[in-house]
């Protein structure tokens, strides 16, 4: 059956101008490949995403011929998916680009309303999914920290200058073998440090009494018994294999946020910057985050859509000698000794 969407340009009836009759945008209209073209998610995905963010998008629109849910996530898909409000796009399904906006800012609520059910560390381990691609043994998750253009703050906050020079927020993230993610914290400056993140985050508290497995991070972070890094200076053939399993484990995390970068094309800072607030974009990253979990639950490809460019090298932490983990150096010669030796 064809399903109907109305189609309304807000900013016309408020202001008195132009008709108040409906067009209509049929889906069953267009092709899988036109909504793949211009929403980047094929069909059936779509009409289940509005179902999941219907009661919310009416909540936020009780006045009269509001615009309808599947119009403001058909806009809201079309803005993450090109990172543009173009008029275009508003043509497309019929509205201004005012009314795009405020589509995107509705469905961001809304997506940011359900992450903690989609972004959750309270599933089972994947012990034995982690092992078969490279064989490191209890891998909870992959940790990574990563960086989302932004425009400045008006303030003359220097908190959201990263080392590289721009403004961005930071994006911690924790995912599974899959790349589904078990935790995205978006909210954090991009000046601060990884390690400050990792130590002021949710899963740093989450983990601090973990009996069994660990994460896998890089060598910008701490060893501890909850978090492997990789072998600053290998030696023996065991120790470049942990090193090798290691890197090619952790890859996941940097594989995933690639793919999201490239599905969400907002958020590739090499076709510009968010241009929004630090709280407002980072509500826009944590959105993403979640259509990244949600289509990955429905049964799309991860990594489909994923770009290819060498991975940055971390700089190795030099920790100081009263910030070393003895219990943890003791863990983690034993995972060498015992499965890579």
């Amino acid at each position: 059956m064809a399903i109907p969407i109305a189609i309304l340009d807000c900013d016309l009836l408020l202001h008195g101008r132009g008709s108040k009759i409906l067009d209509r945008f049929d889906l069953d209209s267009v092709s899988d490949d036109f909504l793949l073209t211009h929403f980047g998610f094929p069909r059936d995905f779509i009409l289940y995403l509005v179902d999941l963010l219907r009661e919310a998008l009416c909540r936020r629109t009780q006045r009269s011929r509001a615009i309808s849910p599947e119009v403001q996530v058909l806009a809201a898909l079309g803005f993450y998916t090109s990172g543009s409000f173009q008029t275009s796009m508003g043509d497309t399904i019929g509205i201004s680009q005012a009314s795009m906006s405020r589509c995107v800012s509705n469905v961001t609520r809304a997506l940011v309303e359900k992450a903690s059910q989609f972004i959750t560390f309270n599933r089972e381990p994947s012990f034995e999914e982690f092992q078969r691609v490279a064989g490191f043994p209890g891998v909870l998750g992959v940790l990574d920290c990563v960086q989302v253009a932004i425009k400045a703050p008006n303030s003359e906050d220097s908190t959201y200058v990263n080392k590289k020079g721009f403004h961005s927020v930071a994006c911690q993230l924790v995912c599974d073998a899959r790349g589904l993610l078990l935790s995205a914290e978006t909210h954090w400056p991009g000046g601060l440090e990884d390690t400050v993140v990792l130590e002021r985050s949710t899963v740093h508290k989450h983990l601090q009494d973990n009996k069994e497995g660990w994460l896998l991070g890089d060598g910008r972070y701490p060893l501890r018994k909850w978090l492997m890094t990789p072998m600053g200076r290998p030696e023996s053939p065991a120790e470049f294999q942990y090193n090798l399993a290691h890197e090619a484990t952790h890859e996941i995390v940097d594989r995933t946020f690639r793919a999201i970068q490239t599905r969400f094309r907002c958020l590739d800072g090499t076709k510009g910057y968010l241009q929004y607030s630090p709280e407002k974009s980072s509500s826009i990253l944590l959105a993403c985050c979640v259509l990244h979990n949600v289509s990955l639950q429905s049964g799309l490809d991860a990594w489909t859509l994923e770009r290819t460019e060498p991975l940055e090298q971390p700089k190795i932490l030099e920790q100081r000698p009263e910030d070393r983990d003895s219990q943890a150096e003791e863990l983690r010669k034993q995972i060498i000794l015992k499965h890579f030796s």
